[in-house]
């Protein structure tokens, strides 16, 4: 699987459990530690452990293993993937920790460039 693949993937397993403001960050360019970051907040506590327990799930389910840092209680959780980094925060933390900016030479993703395609819904 690519790793614009793994990364849809990802983006997908957030959406699903309803994350927020979910952005993917192409890291490859400045940085070995990976090729993406992919971040997302969840509303509380337990949705933010819905979603890393999602992500690592579906990830799992086609041979991806990962490493997990940090739990829900703290605000923030970490899935490292290898070539993702997936960070999920809760808003509070997001706001303080602000990886967009500390990571601002990053090349930003969107879901259109993973091959995701957006519902649309027409009202009537």
């Amino acid at each position: 699987m690519e790793v614009k693949q793994k990364a849809a993937l990802i983006y997908n397993a957030i959406e699903d459990k309803k994350g927020s403001r979910i952005s993917v960050l192409d890291i490859s360019g400045i940085s070995v530690m990976a090729d993406y970051f992919v971040i997302a907040d969840a509303e509380n506590n337990n949705q933010l452990q819905a979603i890393a327990d999602n992500v690592e799930e579906q990830m799992m389910k086609n041979g991806n293993h990962c490493r997990i840092e940090g739990k829900s209680e703290s605000g923030w959780v970490l899935l490292d993937f290898g070539d993702i980094i997936v960070h999920i925060f809760n808003k509070e933390d997001r706001l303080f920790y602000d990886l967009e900016r500390l990571w601002r030479d990053a090349i930003s993703v969107s879901k259109e460039q993973l091959g995701i395609k957006s519902l649309r819904i027409r009202s009537f």
